[in-house]
């Protein structure tokens, strides 16, 4: 069963209210966002497609191969969790 494009827009949108909220220091506000969400799948659909969006924005600004900035992101994440990459 596929989810319904509109509902994954809109939980991207509120996905992306999340973080704009975390950013501007209103954390009340982003948890009474994610509370908004009506099942973790709508959640992780939202936050996945907004990373896709985001990591698309990304590649048309700096012309990498999408291959290219995921394996950079996946090294800056093993650097702040202090262990090496996995393959």
């Amino acid at each position: 069963m596929t989810a319904d494009p509109a509902s994954a827009l809109t939980a991207a949108q509120c996905a992306a209210g999340v973080i704009a909220a975390r950013h501007r220091g209103d954390v009340e506000g982003a948890e009474q966002l994610l509370a908004m969400f009506p099942d973790d799948a709508t959640r992780t659909r939202g936050f996945m497609l907004l990373a896709e969006l985001a990591l698309t924005l990304v590649r048309a600004q700096t012309g990498q191969s999408m291959e290219d900035i995921a394996q950079e992101m996946a090294l800056h994440i093993a650097a702040v969790e202090g262990r090496p990459p996995t393959p």
